[in-house]
């Protein structure tokens, strides 16, 4: 489990493409430090297992599911990704519960500068929209953030300086994608809701 704190940005510095797959390799120094095979490191918002490590550096198979649900398979040598080493248990939950499961791909449709934050628009997919709130969570890129408005296929948040220095998201121009994970709360709360109206019983 994640909390969306970013704990480095690092870059992609290979990307081997493979006939079902990708094979990357990201300099992280920070994260990969005691890293070991099996470990994961979210990327981007993206839960991957790290295959090897050396000189600061990481290497993670991405499958063709995964590639095809997130924005990795846009990534190029050269590229800046957030990057963040599970919670350890008992561990404090900066951001909110994140699984690095990303469940669509936004676009920044808009950025608005003020003098101490600026405020960023992002589209979502229609499927997304009914579990993002006024004031709820979402994870965008991997960083944890508070919804400030929702509509029906865009929402808003403000980004802080903090936020806007040591993270992508504070060069991520109008048209680039965003990988997106919902709050998983709010669709378990979906699910269990949705089953005792299929019994009839009531909610509680």
């Amino acid at each position: 489990m994640f909390t969306g704190i970013v704990e480095e940005l690092g870059e992609v510095t290979a990307v081997e493409h493979l006939d079902d797959a990708a094979r990357f390799t990201l300099r992280g120094p920070l994260v990969t430090e005691g890293a070991r095979h099996g470990d994961s490191i979210a990327v981007n918002g993206v839960c991957l297992t790290v295959v090897g490590t050396a000189d600061g550096a990481f290497t993670a198979d991405v499958m063709a599911e995964t590639l095809k649900r997130s924005s990795l398979g846009a990534l190029a040598p050269g590229a800046r990704v957030n990057l963040e080493r599970p919670t350890a248990v008992g561990g404090r939950l900066g951001g909110h519960i994140v699984q690095g499961h990303v469940d669509g791909v936004g676009t920044i449709l808009a950025r608005t500068p003020s003098e101490h934050w600026e405020t960023v628009e992002i589209g979502l997919p229609g499927t997304l929209a009914r579990y993002v709130v006024e004031k709820g969570s979402i994870t965008v890129d991997g960083v944890s953030l508070t919804v400030v408005d929702a509509g029906e296929d865009r929402f808003t948040v403000s980004l802080i300086p903090t936020t806007l220095a040591l993270t992508t998201l504070g060069v991520k121009q109008p048209g680039d994608p965003v990988n997106l994970e919902v709050d998983v709360i709010a669709k378990y709360v979906e699910k269990l809701l949705g089953a005792r109206a299929g019994t009839g019983e009531t909610p509680r």
